[in-house]
């Protein structure tokens, strides 16, 4: 009766190891699962509107009656200023930014809780989780930037509105980088804490509600200067402000950027994106434990 060879680690095809580093983003290995990448992304674009009946046409009415229940309150009751640009073109183009950075921040922020039987069960990298929702939304958010070219196209060959964007427009991908950092960011180290304390779902959900207010979605950032000048540094020292205030800036030329707020957001988002990577790398080591 022959004994078993003992098996040598040049024998296994692969070697499963905690990383070494914190910073890792494995992107060698993220390559590898990218097919797995693609079918989350797939997941989250087909079943959150499974069996319902509007579907997909969800991603339009969304934005569509919050651009109009926006328009009614802040523009017309509360006479918010848009200056010469169509209020509901302002405010779209508010909405539809601020929808992509909650929605990326409110389903990272769940990801180890959400997916526990999934990483208890297989092994792949977990960041392809987040990655996925980053690029589920980016697909939605090109989605509702169409109606908003579409609305931006009837203000200015059916209305008549002169409405030109601003030469900045080339950099407009940069925005949506930083503001995808941001959110991913945010959501890991969120996701991360969620894992010992749950009550910050409910902190989450409600913060992301309060956070838009502040967020200058309906409203310019100079009127804050003007009416709240004590107060201004609330919405001065949110990325997400200058972000938004951005996109109006590059798609509508109204409003103004400082080098202040560019280099700021970038910054932070940057600074909060590797925070958010240490934090969930650290955290799967050990969360199968706590969740």
């Amino acid at each position: 009766m022959s004994k078993e060879q003992p098996l040598h680690k040049e024998d296994w095809l692969f070697e499963i190891t905690p990383k070494k580093s914190l910073l890792d983003l494995n992107l060698k290995e993220v390559w590898q699962y990218r097919d797995l990448l693609m079918l989350f992304v797939k997941r989250d674009v087909i079943t959150l509107y499974k069996q319902t009946i509007l579907g997909p046409i969800w991603y339009l009415i969304q934005p569509l009656f919050t651009m109009v229940i926006f328009t009614i309150i802040f523009n017309k009751v509360a006479e918010i200023s848009t200056g010469t640009i169509p209020t509901y073109l302002f405010n779209l183009a508010g909405i539809v930014t601020w929808n992509y950075f909650r929605d990326t921040l409110m389903a990272t922020s769940d990801t180890f809780k959400k997916n526990e039987n999934i990483f208890g069960k297989v092994y792949f990298p977990r960041i392809i989780m987040p990655l996925s929702i980053v690029v589920s939304n980016l697909l939605k958010y090109g989605i509702q930037l169409l109606i908003f070219i579409g609305f931006y196209l009837f203000f200015v060959f059916i209305k008549g509105d002169v409405i030109t964007p601003n030469k900045s427009i080339v950099f407009f991908p940069f925005v949506i980088v930083f503001m995808a950092m941001f959110g991913l960011g945010l959501g890991m180290i969120i996701s991360s804490m969620v894992t010992k304390y749950r009550d910050l779902t409910f902190l989450v959900t409600f913060g992301i509600s309060l956070l838009m207010y502040m967020s200058a979605v309906f409203y310019p950032m100079a009127l804050v200067n003007e009416k709240l000048a004590d107060y201004a540094w609330i919405v001065l020292y949110n990325p997400m402000a200058h972000i938004i205030e951005t996109v109006r800036y590059m798609f509508l030329d109204t409003g103004s950027i400082s080098k202040f707020g560019i280099i700021y957001t970038a910054v932070v988002c940057t600074l909060t994106f590797i925070v958010g990577v240490i934090i969930f790398n650290s955290t799967e080591k050990s969360f199968i434990d706590t969740v």
